[in-house]
């Protein structure tokens, strides 16, 4: 039985509501003045405490004052007769659980008992039940043909139960988990099947009223062409915020720090391609080409896969010769965020920005806490989940300089588009792999030549030029490990696979790695 106190100087008034919590399973404990009631918090343990605002002696306002300092988590709701908007706003800065205005009648008591004692049981029960019904909806439609605005649905459903049945707590999120892996199971397959042929149609592209409709959905390289561009053309400031390997389920909590600053114009998912990993997809962003037609075109803004040099060196030049090839010579800036220091100096700048049409920024801290992960056996611990790595992505966000770059995007009326280059998901499961010594070294996609693994587990690429990727040599062949595989090599295998069992990669294929978020979003 749960214990209330209820400190009101008429408290004989209240006898009614007194039977009433009693027959409804409470236990009652009444006081007539904050002394007597400072004193009972003192010697005994409540779960909730109703406190009347106008009382001889120490007013309630006091009273409550006390009671945050002896028990501040106790949930205390404040009981006036007064709507005087100042008394409000004194109990609220006190940090109350809730406001009644008397007189009170029954059910607003039990609806406040309800909120701030029984809130977790009911979300918990309710989002169960919510998600039975949903499990069986996206089991059917699993079983389906599918197109790629169904992925997109998908994802983001199972994105909304996995964010609401983690804070639920129960037992229905292991049943969520496993939902997850037979969905990357099956989009592994539709991805098998279908990539290849956004590049090489069975047919030419369709013609609807004078306009190419192409057979693929939107990717990495058409992000200017078909979102920054349009933007551009109608005469907005646009400052494109590029997240390197940042989620969905990542994006959907950080928007809820972004409310209060923003309006959402718009929010969808489009693919990344393959490999997911900046060399090649946050490049495509950037020129607006797939890999192999920025090699061939660019081979100066090329680094190949055994290089030791960085691979996302030129992005810069790369979004300048994207504008020169679609006749839009037009200032830009381009800024990388590598750590506070970074996010300060552009915070700063920002209101200079207002004169160019475009402003680009990567931020690259999301991606560094994942390599960090991976090296630091206390950044394992304190991200050893899925909810605990969002959690700590969440937290840098909200505590960092990035957080600020937002806040003052808001107040200079720039139209911002937040996207990533990719995603990442958690590997448990180790493919054995053989290669030679110049085999590319990521964990979810190999490529070399002569490479030894078994085709049931992989997606191969054996002509690169299908896929628009670049081959370092006329042998080269690429693989891409799926669902929560990791591609590791047969030399000190057990050894290799307990080190990266359970971390974060990119690469390969995954919903997690290739359908990433693209939002458009205006300050308030």
């Amino acid at each position: 039985m749960q214990n209330i106190l209820w400190v009101d100087d008429e408290i004989d008034l209240l006898r009614p509501y007194l039977i009433f919590l009693k027959e409804k399973g409470y236990e009652t404990v009444t006081a007539t003045n904050g002394v007597d009631a400072l004193e009972l918090i003192n010697n005994q343990t409540f779960d909730i405490i109703f406190l009347d605002e106008n009382m001889p002696g120490i007013s309630g306002l006091e009273t409550l004052a006390q009671i945050k300092q002896i028990a501040p988590t106790i949930p205390v709701v404040m009981i006036t007769k007064s709507e005087a908007e100042n008394i409000m706003e004194m109990a609220i800065g006190n940090q109350i659980a809730d406001y009644l205005t008397k007189p009170v009648n029954p059910s607003q008591i039990l609806l406040t008992l309800k909120k701030n004692l029984h809130k977790r049981e009911i979300f918990a029960e309710q989002t169960t039940s919510a998600y039975s019904t949903e499990f069986s909806q996206i089991g059917t439609k699993l079983l389906d043909n599918f197109t790629n605005e169904d992925w997109f649905d998908i994802y983001k459903r199972l994105t909304f139960w996995d964010l609401r049945l983690n804070e639920a707590q129960n037992e229905m999120y292991n049943l969520l988990l496993s939902q997850k892996q037979e969905a990357n199971t099956v989009f592994a397959k539709y991805i098998s099947k279908n990539y290849l042929k956004w590049f090489n149609p069975p047919v030419p592209p369709l013609s609807k009223g004078g306009e190419v409709v192409e057979n693929r959905p939107l990717i990495s390289p058409d992000v200017f062409k078909k979102r920054i561009f349009p933007l551009l053309d109608n005469g907005e400031n646009v400052f494109l915020v590029v997240f390197d390997n940042f989620r969905y389920d990542q994006w959907k909590m950080v928007q809820e720090l972004l409310g209060d600053f923003f309006n959402f114009d718009s929010e969808e998912l489009y693919y990344a391609i393959l490999p997911t990993t900046t060399q090649y997809a946050r490049n495509a962003i950037f020129s607006g080409l797939m890999p192999l037609q920025i090699k061939e075109m660019f081979p100066q803004f090329w680094i190949d896969e055994e290089d030791e040099e960085g691979k996302n060196n030129f992005e810069e030049q790369l979004v300048s010769s994207l504008l020169k090839r679609y006749r839009r010579e037009i200032p830009f800036s381009y800024h990388k965020i590598n750590n506070s220091q970074d996010g300060e100096k552009l915070v700063e700048k920002i209101k200079t920005l207002k004169g160019n049409p475009l402003n680009v920024c990567v931020l690259n801290f999301i991606d560094m806490l994942s390599h960090a992960r991976t090296e630091s056996k206390t950044l394992r611990e304190l991200a050893h989940t899925e909810a605990a790595y969002r959690a700590l992505a969440v937290s840098w966000f909200q505590h960092s300089s990035t957080f600020a770059i937002f806040r003052e995007l808001a107040q200079h009326g720039f139209k911002v588009v937040v996207t990533t280059d990719h995603g990442s998901i958690k590997v448990d499961k180790p493919i054995k792999v053989i290669g030679d010594k110049n085999t590319s070294a990521n964990l979810r996609y190999k490529v070399g030549k002569s490479l030894n693994y078994n085709r049931k587990d992989v997606f191969a690429v054996t002509e690169p030029k299908k896929a628009m990727l670049p081959s370092p040599n006329v042998s080269s062949s690429y693989i891409f490990a799926q669902n929560s595989d990791f591609l590791a090599y047969p030399n000190n295998f057990n050894y290799y696979v307990s080190y990266y069992k359970d971390t974060f990669q990119h690469g390969g294929i995954s919903m997690e790695e290739m359908l990433v978020p693209l939002v458009v979003m205006k300050g308030k």
